[in-house]
């Protein structure tokens, strides 16, 4: 059947109406939607759409993102797949104005038609501003601006950590900044500062710096900036998003917040710790001027020294104005003894060194050469000695164990003889065993009996039959002589009576065994039989 596609040219006028269709092709729902879907979907495959987003609450358990973009006459049904959202620089709020691009197509599950978003950027400054202003109220609200929480800039910091581009001219003037007030080492952690991934990178770089270990093999700033150059409100927005305040309000390093020029304001200056109008006044606030710090010391040093003089000046003049208050002959006895005890010193030095000399000579013949030669000599003859008895001993060790291992060894071969004929002797006695039990066991067999002319009268699932009276007619009977098995059936039934031994006989059937009166043999045994020797015959005429 051939189906023709609907378009808007069709003409189902009111003339039309009550005419009988027969001749137009019949499509089900899945056709008919499939078909919509492909005429929406080749006349707007990608449209651009300016609308408020309306019914937005966050991504779904999937990660797809669904809400609806409006104006006051119109609403139209928006979805973000999940791995557009991640890439999108600029996420969806509620009530955002915004221009998105996308394709139209429709969903036929709930007949409806949709635009599926690629891209989404608010429409115009007036939103963008809007937008961070919210932003701002609600991160404020949360605590992450309060000065209460804000650190101290260090004085002098050995290291500097700056996230930025290592492209820009902004890392070329925090350098040569640094270089002329006072040079330090800086770590740049390089980052996008423009861009849907930028935001990311500069959280990453805050969070890094932190994270590095203070005892490690690269050195943990004690000091981090963030710097970029001045652009529009789009250039800088990737400063303002939530993921980058974060990480500078959670920083445990002091942080300086440079970006853009003065007159830009970002969310990450009022969650830093210090913000600078530009990356070079960040510089200067990292950093004094090492001249300006020379001269305060020289400065310092200079008073420092003018003090003491002064007060020493005091402590002359307070010591004079004390020493004559002082009796004139207060000193004249302690002078006299120091008189005395200055003529006593030259003397005692010279007998202190004449007794040193003393003690000096005579450890120095101890150590004459020849003296040092007889001690080396004799400790070596000593060694020598103590070498000798130790070989000895070694040698005797060594043939005290050959002797212990050789008796080791004979007992060993004494009680490997004595095991066996341990062995020897227990394998006869339990062999004796076994034998005994053997002819125990043929003395209580009952082929012993079978063996003195019995037989042993079995039913037909071989249990042996005790009684006459378990015989009935018919039934099937297996006796068992000493010689082999022969199967019989019972003429009739049994009735007890008392038996009659044969005068003469030569054996007389066991008391155990029943007697088969009028048996039938159904088979002959190996060995035949006959009513031989009184005992009668089991099995009647033939």
């Amino acid at each position: 059947m051939t189906r023709s596609r609907i378009t808007a040219n069709d003409d189902f006028g009111p003339d039309d109406a009550g005419a009988p269709r027969g001749n137009l092709p019949e499509w089900s729902v899945s056709e008919l939607s499939s078909a919509l879907k492909r005429t929406v979907e080749d006349a707007y495959g990608f449209v651009r759409v300016r609308g408020e987003i309306s019914g937005y609450r966050g991504p779904s358990p999937s990660g797809h993102c669904y809400f609806r973009l409006k104006d006051d006459k119109a609403v139209l049904e928006g979805v973000i797949w999940k791995g557009v959202f991640g890439r999108m620089r600029v996420k969806p709020e509620e009530g955002l104005d915004v221009i998105v691009t996308g394709k139209l197509t429709t969903f036929p599950g709930s007949s409806k038609y949709q635009i599926v978003i690629d891209s989404l950027e608010p429409a115009g400054v007036g939103a963008l501003m809007k937008l961070l202003e919210e932003r701002k109220k609600k991160l404020g609200a949360e605590g992450l601006f309060d000065e209460a929480r804000k650190q101290l800039i260090p004085f002098l910091p050995e290291v500097i950590g700056v996230v930025t581009s290592p492209t820009g001219a902004v890392i070329r003037d925090i350098l040569h900044r640094l270089a002329d007030r006072f040079p330090r080492r800086v770590l740049v952690w390089p980052v996008r500062v423009q861009g849907e991934q930028s935001a990311a990178e500069v959280a990453n770089g805050i969070e890094g710096f932190n994270a590095l270990p203070e005892d490690g093999p690269l050195p943990r700033p004690d000091l981090i900036i963030v710097a970029r150059g001045g652009g529009s409100l789009e250039d800088l927005w990737s400063f303002n998003e939530e993921i980058v305040v974060r990480a500078a309000a959670g920083s445990m390093i002091p942080l300086i917040s440079a970006v853009g020029h003065e007159t830009d304001i970002t969310l990450i200056d009022f969650a830093a710790d210090r913000r600078a109008p530009t990356p070079t006044a960040a510089a200067e606030m990292a950093v004094p001027v090492r001249s300006e710090l020379l001269a305060n010391l020289t400065a310092l040093g200079q008073r420092k020294y003018a003090t003491w003089q002064r007060s020493l000046e005091r402590h002359k003049r307070e010591l004079t104005m004390l020493a004559r208050g002082l009796p004139k002959d207060i000193l004249a006895e302690p002078r006299q003894q120091l008189d005395a005890l200055a003529e006593r010193l030259p003397r005692a030095l010279r007998a202190n060194a004449q007794v040193h000399q003393t003690q000096y000579s005579r450890v120095a013949t101890r150590l004459a050469p020849q003296l040092l030669l007889n001690t080396i000599e004799r400790r070596r003859e000593r060694y020598n000695s103590l070498n000798q008895r130790l070989k000895a001993s070694l040698v005797a060790n060594a043939q005290a164990h050959r002797l212990r291992l050789s008796r080791y060894r004979e007992r060993v071969t004494g009680f490997g003889e004595r095991a066996q004929r341990a062995t020897a002797a227990l394998v006869k006695q339990h062999q004796a065993r076994v034998e005994r039990a053997g002819k125990l066991l043929s003395a209580f067999s009952y082929r012993g009996v079978l063996e003195r002319g019995f037989a042993l009268v079995r039913d037909g699932d071989g249990r042996p039959l005790r009684s006459v009276t378990a015989v009935t007619a018919g039934m099937r009977l297996e006796v068992e002589f000493a010689d082999g098995r022969i199967a019989a059936i019972a003429d009739g039934g049994g009735s007890p009576q008392r038996a009659t031994p044969a005068v003469g006989s030569a054996a007389a059937q066991p008391s155990d065994a029943p007697a088969v009166p009028n048996a039938r043999s159904k088979s002959r045994s190996r060995g035949g039989g006959g009513d031989a020797g009184g005992q009668g015959s089991l099995f009647g005429a033939s």
